[in-house]
């Protein structure tokens, strides 16, 4: 039969694998301890009635241990699942404890508070926004850097070796000795003229701001033109005469310039004749003759 005086004097006078001796006192590291001090009253070891609350997934539970269930150690602790309420759990461990010493009753309380306590503070905690500190894997980040540069290189040469096959299959290098994938081939004309619609849409882009240009320049020549005309319009026009109108204005310019010599003096009225001089030749046996009249 089991006797609780004797297992105290065993365990508090030799080894217990779960009691820690510090320089001010001795603390206990059951699972089912009420305090986790290492005494008489408190461990429950040397103890046939004992009682304790123990928390599980945020669920507060009563352990009871009595003397008539020491010969069955799988079913020695009975456990009791306590309400959340603080009230309604206060009034569970009375009625579960009614006949039971005073101190387990009052340091079951007491346990129970500090365990709501706590479990309330980790419920406001969770429901903050807290600062999660991750750990820099610098190895990891290198291997990762490493194989990104790879890739790139890889990937660079893969698309040059295409080009390059894509240009010799254009030219006909290889001719029908190979087989190649035809999709790919097709895949890469349509990229090719995907790229050329591209460059006309430019190109037609800037053709039409180049014929905006132009037709404005176009309309300015024009206004110029049609201004210079009119211009050209209000100036004098001198036009071809023929020979009678040259022959009037040449005798009019010799009788301006007569004029002026009649009026200097009365002498020069009495004009001499012109003097013609006229040569010619008449042909003969013995030689050419000149007469003068």
């Amino acid at each position: 039969m089991e006797n609780d005086d004797i297992v105290w004097s065993i365990i508090n006078k030799s080894f217990c694998s779960y009691k820690v001796n510090t320089k001010t006192q001795r603390f206990c590291r059951n699972e089912y301890n009420l305090t986790g001090l290492c005494n008489r009253s408190a461990c429950p070891l040397a103890n046939s009635q004992y009682a304790t609350v123990r928390e599980e997934d945020g669920n507060c539970f009563l352990y009871m241990k009595t003397v008539e269930r020491s010969g069955f150690p799988r079913n020695m602790w009975e456990k009791v699942k306590l309400s959340k309420s603080l009230e309604k759990a206060l009034r569970q461990i009375n009625e579960y404890l009614i006949y039971w010493p005073g101190f387990i009753k009052q340091k079951c309380k007491q346990r129970l508070l500090k365990i709501s306590q706590y479990l309330i503070r980790m419920r406001k905690l969770r429901l903050r926004r807290q600062k999660k500190l991750v750990p820099i894997q610098r190895k990891q980040e290198r291997r990762e850097r490493r194989r990104e540069e790879k890739a790139l290189v890889a990937a660079r040469l893969d698309s040059a070796i295409e080009k390059e096959l894509l240009e010799r299959l254009k030219r006909g290098t290889y001719g029908d000795i190979y087989n190649f994938p035809q999709v790919a081939f097709n895949k890469a004309l349509e990229e090719e003229e995907d790229a050329e619609v591209n460059m006309e849409g430019e190109d037609y882009g800037e053709d039409e701001e180049n014929e905006g240009e132009e037709a404005e320049e176009e309309i300015d020549e024009e206004l110029e033109k049609e201004l210079e005309e009119e211009s050209e319009n209000e100036e004098i026009e001198y036009v071809e005469a023929d020979s009678d109108l040259e022959r009037e204005l040449e005798s009019e310019s010799d009788m301006e310039d007569i004029e002026p010599k009649a009026t200097t003096s009365v002498k020069d009225n009495t004009r001499r004749k012109p003097r013609l001089e006229i040569e010619y030749e008449t042909e003969t046996l013995s030689k050419n003759a000149k007469r003068t009249v």
